[in-house]
């Protein structure tokens, strides 16, 4: 088997309850559950106080689950979208989304920041975002699929129906907090902690009304109208797709419950070509891949690949390196402009432009599709790769990822946006919001474009700012929000004490 029988992974993506903690739950449990929530968030409160990357290494390394390694994938693809972020803000007056998010060459510009591969690091955040779709589809279907190779269906209703009732409440939560934290700053402190999207209320009374219509109108995944992104936090606009892939995963495995794996395989293959080539629906398809390399490395693990694939054993370090460097070239898609006819005029990309299904509106999510599914293909049979997200550090981003995401935004426009102006990279709104911080302690702009001294020099404040909050939000919100999930999902159990002891059916 691939999974322990124990195994979660960080953050609620596969944080399943224990059967027997199910059908074995007392009622005294669920009466000091909340009281046990106030201690533990207390306790949170006082761990927080000082970050995990400023304590001292107790020495003795915990054992890795097997799957340790998409935590690590999934922390370091947050730290990508945390650079680009950071890139286009910073350069907003050079017109940075189009210099770095454009092909090397495209209008005859080569800056090193947009050379193949050298990208990812630079203009990567939507190669991550996808990554983190697949990764999602993986794991919310680790367990299930187990369950179903072995047959314990009343085990697998019991995952599904856990993970559907805490889903929802699991992703948005945080977010609840952070939106309503940048509602309370403006109007309590005056400090301004968005992108300026959102345009603040004269009132506090009034600011909050209006952020609650509009967080419960955003909160509603299935709406067909309205913006995609939210104009509290713009960066979150993958969440509810998000939301949507875990259903889209849910309801596909209770469809293919009974099926054997060989008919489950073919049933996910023509879904993700459904999805791509007949409907615009990629970042499902994404998901949908994700379970579908699940179900692979279960095949892989009991040692039932087909012959032919296991015959070319010796060309397997040649083939995976090759396919993460393929990866890497695709995840790279020039990504400014969905127009098919600026990619056939980005050097590189002019065959690979008549690959584009016509079902796709915006290209750069095809492309994205197969990169981020080779990525997380390629990983755990590159041994370096795997190690290399197995380390302390992309373990330590792994387990804030989420709030690292929701977060590095607010900090970005608010002090960050002051440390820059200081620095010497002033913005049009600069001059209104912050008076008096440009130019402070200014830093000479050198090295190439995307590279320079005076960009890196705030990150020596921000960053470590950042991973620490963070790590607080982490601490006290996102894990209390999980166990908050679980307790709730708990108290709405089944217990055979609550049931009436005669059974009378409605047709007597």
């Amino acid at each position: 088997m691939l999974p322990e029988p124990e195994i979660t992974l960080e953050k609620g993506y596969l944080d399943q309850l224990e059967t027997h903690e199910l059908h074995h739950h007392s009622p005294s449990n669920g009466k000091s559950g909340g009281l046990r929530l106030v201690f533990s968030m207390i306790s949170a409160l006082l761990r927080a106080a000082r970050p995990a990357f400023l304590r001292w290494p107790s020495g003795r390394k915990a054992k890795l689950r097997r799957t340790a390694y998409l935590d690590g994938l999934r922390g370091f693809a947050a730290l990508m979208v945390y650079c680009l972020h950071h890139e286009l803000w910073a350069h907003e007056s050079m017109k940075a989304d189009k210099k770095l998010e454009s092909a090397w060459g495209y209008e005859g510009n080569y800056y090193l920041a947009c050379f193949h591969f050298v990208r990812t690091f630079f203009s990567g955040g939507h190669y991550a975002v996808t990554t983190f779709f697949v990764i999602s589809g993986y794991v919310l279907s680790l367990k299930p699929i187990g369950l179903m190779n072995s047959g314990q269906y009343d085990k697998l209703l019991d995952n599904i129906s856990s993970a559907m009732f805490r889903r929802w409440l699991r992703l948005w939560i945080p977010i609840i907090f952070v939106t309503f934290g940048i509602v309370i700053m403006w109007h309590v402190f005056g400090v301004q902690a968005n992108a300026g999207a959102w345009k603040p209320e004269k009132t506090l009374r009034a600011g909050l009304w209006t952020w609650y219509v509009d967080i419960k109108n955003y909160t509603w995944i299935f709406s067909t109208g309205g913006k995609p992104w939210f104009d509290y936090n713009p960066h979150i606009w993958s969440i509810p797709v998000e939301a949507k892939g875990s259903v889209a995963i849910y309801t596909t495995l209770l469809a293919l419950a009974k099926c054997s794996r060989k008919a489950r395989m073919w049933c996910q293959v023509a879904l993700m070509w459904y999805m791509i080539y007949v409907a615009d629906g990629a970042h499902f398809a994404m998901f949908i891949a994700g379970m579908f390399i699940c179900e692979v490395d279960y095949i892989a693990a009991e040692n039932g690949l087909p012959e032919w694939i296991t015959d070319l054993k010796e060309w397997k370090t040649v083939f995976f390196h090759c396919l993460l460097a393929v990866s890497m070239f695709l995840g790279g898609v020039p990504s400014y402009d969905r127009d098919i006819v600026v990619l056939r005029e980005s050097p590189g990309w002019y065959l690979l432009s008549f690959l584009k299904p016509q079902a796709v509106f915006d290209y750069k999510w095809f492309f994205l599709f197969w990169a981020a599914s080779s990525l997380v293909i390629t990983i755990p049979r590159i041994g370096w790769l795997k190690r290399f997200f197995e380390t302390g550090f992309c373990q330590y981003l792994g387990r804030i990822s989420y709030m690292f995401y929701l977060l590095h935004g607010p900090i970005m426009w608010s002090l960050g946006d002051r440390i820059y102006a200081s620095v010497g990279w002033t913005r049009e709104a600069q001059a209104m919001l912050f008076q008096g911080w440009a130019h402070r302690m200014e830093v000479p702009q050198i090295g190439p474009f995307g590279m320079e001294l005076n960009f890196y020099v705030p990150h020596l404040i921000l960053f470590p700012f950042t991973l620490w909050m963070a790590e607080m939000g982490t601490t006290l919100i996102d894990d209390n929000a999980v166990k908050f999930c679980a307790w709730l999902y708990k108290q709405t159990i089944d217990r055979p004490s609550d049931r009436p002891r005669a059974q009378v059916s409605p047709q007597d």
